[in-house]
């Protein structure tokens, strides 16, 4: 039913695409280019959410969602050594960034590279290089032109505020793992093309409207905070997350029952258990104490909607993320399976 190739080749691309919240254009017109080519209605919201509109047998609208924003940095300053500190956008992990390379976007789109390191980086030169905690006010951007001072930086073009983009390193072994930063969102991201490019070439028709939500600031809090008022359910397709006291693999479709904002309601959930019982898929139910997703916003925000989180299990979350193959195809059939179940 899905096509691995074309799923996986749209990971990649999207993985690819520098965009970290507030700075997701470029993401959300590739998607949209997919969305044209598939001949689906989308549109834009003024925040810059991607909404893409399925028709259904029935009335009523089920809202899908994936985030296409990501981690990045912000120039905070320009030092007088010419290095620039920086300020997160969102919560990278960011011990995992030091020593990684950048890109410098200017507010007129010029791209400088440099790289991120500790503000004491030679074990020759600073005693604490091995110690010092790698935090924001503790590390900084070395650019790769010749500037000496912060007059020499300003004179590129460069200023507080611009972006700092940090290289993914996407990789697709043959064995099947993805590994890249950023699968959180972009992975679930591409199983949503991937359920849709199925509909579209199957002529599947779903139970309920489809509103299918490729939010842009989720890693900041508000993805979804607006949604549609006709949405009646929304089921947020973000990463599951891996490690100690948790059941998912990089195998699985994660089933979350309960993260930092609460419980997901107990209908939603139950049914996509049965679904994954029903379907034979590998799967497993978590709970994320840190977690928090586009339905977590939509009902801070007000929303009266139901709510549920899945998606696939990814490894070493905020940091140097991995997940397989058989995580995104179980996904996509429990999403395939909802939509036409319910």
């Amino acid at each position: 039913m899905f096509d691995k190739e074309f799923v996986l080749k749209t990971a990649a691309d999207l993985l690819a695409i520098d965009s970290p919240s507030g700075y997701t254009f470029k993401a959300t017109e590739y998607i949209a280019k997919i969305m044209a080519d598939l001949g689906l209605k989308y549109e834009y919201t003024a925040k810059g959410n991607l909404m893409v509109y399925v028709p259904g047998e029935q009335k009523g609208v089920l809202g899908l969602s994936a985030h296409v924003d990501t981690l990045g940095l912000m120039v905070r300053s320009i030092k007088d050594n010419g290095h620039l500190a920086i300020t997160k956008v969102g919560g990278p992990l960011m011990p995992s960034l030091d020593g990684e390379y950048c890109r410098i976007i200017t507010r007129d789109q010029k791209v400088y590279t440099g790289t991120i390191l500790s503000i004491s980086p030679s074990a020759h030169v600073y005693k604490d290089a091995d110690t010092v905690k790698r935090e924001e006010d503790k590390m900084e951007i070395r650019i790769d032109e010749l500037v000496k001072n912060k007059e020499d930086v300003m004179a590129l073009g460069i200023m507080n505020g611009d972006y700092v983009v940090i290289e993914p390193k996407v990789a697709i072994t043959a064995s099947g793992f993805i590994k890249s930063r950023f699968l959180d969102d972009k992975i679930s991201a591409a199983a949503l093309i991937g359920v849709l490019a199925a509909i579209t070439k199957e002529k599947i028709i779903p139970k309920r409207n489809l509103c299918i939500i490729f939010s842009t600031y989720e890693e900041v809090g508000h993805g979804g905070a607006f949604i549609p008022a006709d949405i009646e359910e929304l089921l947020a397709v973000d990463m599951g997350c891996i490690g100690e006291d948790l059941m998912a693999s990089e195998e699985d479709v994660s089933i979350c029952a309960k993260d930092s904002g609460g419980p997901y309601d107990y209908g939603m959930v139950s049914r996509l258990l049965d679904l994954a019982k029903q379907n034979g898929l590998q799967y497993a139910v978590d709970i994320y104490p840190m977690y928090g997703s586009d339905v977590s916003s939509a009902l801070r925000a007000g929303n009266n909607i139901k709510g549920a989180l899945i998606g696939p299990g990814v490894h070493a979350s905020h940091g140097m993320e991995r997940t397989h193959y058989h995580a995104l195809e179980n996904t996509m059939k429990l999403i395939m399976a909802y939509i036409r179940a319910y």
